[in-house]
């Protein structure tokens, strides 16, 4: 893995260089930014659900599951009064022709999220499927 560098390019503004991307961020206004760009913590937390998605897209593309209509929702929980995450729930909504004897199957695969797995033991996490409604 090659570095990355960060700049500063104005105000409340920070952007990270790395092979050929970069990634930009901002600060809400209240924080004093301009919300030009996600936060940093934004961005962290999307990491889990497109690491998690990586995943599930893998495992469908393996037993050819569509993945029409299906998607991972990220939902965090803070510690109160903290920035600090309580737990992170990962919900997998597949549609009614996902077979179900893959349920526990795919879970699996999205807890293998490298990005998850970094996590701090204390965080709590919940991986689920739903089933779209028609």
């Amino acid at each position: 893995m090659g570095g990355f560098k960060v700049t500063f390019p104005g105000n409340k503004k920070i952007d990270v260089e790395f092979d050929k991307f970069e990634i930009k961020t901002d600060q809400a206004k209240e924080s004093g930014g301009d919300e030009t760009a996600p936060e940093p913590f934004d961005i962290f937390i999307s990491s889990i659900g497109a690491c998690a998605g990586i995943y599930a897209k893998s495992f469908c593309d393996i037993r050819k599951i569509s993945t029409d209509s299906m998607y991972i929702f990220v939902d965090v929980a803070l510690i109160d009064g903290q920035k600090l995450m309580e737990k992170v729930n990962l919900t997998l909504y597949v549609n009614q022709q996902f077979p179900e004897k893959y349920i526990k199957a795919v879970i699996k695969a999205m807890n293998s999220c490298a990005v998850k797995n970094q996590l701090h033991p204390d965080i709590k996490t919940n991986t689920a499927v739903v089933y779209l409604d028609r």
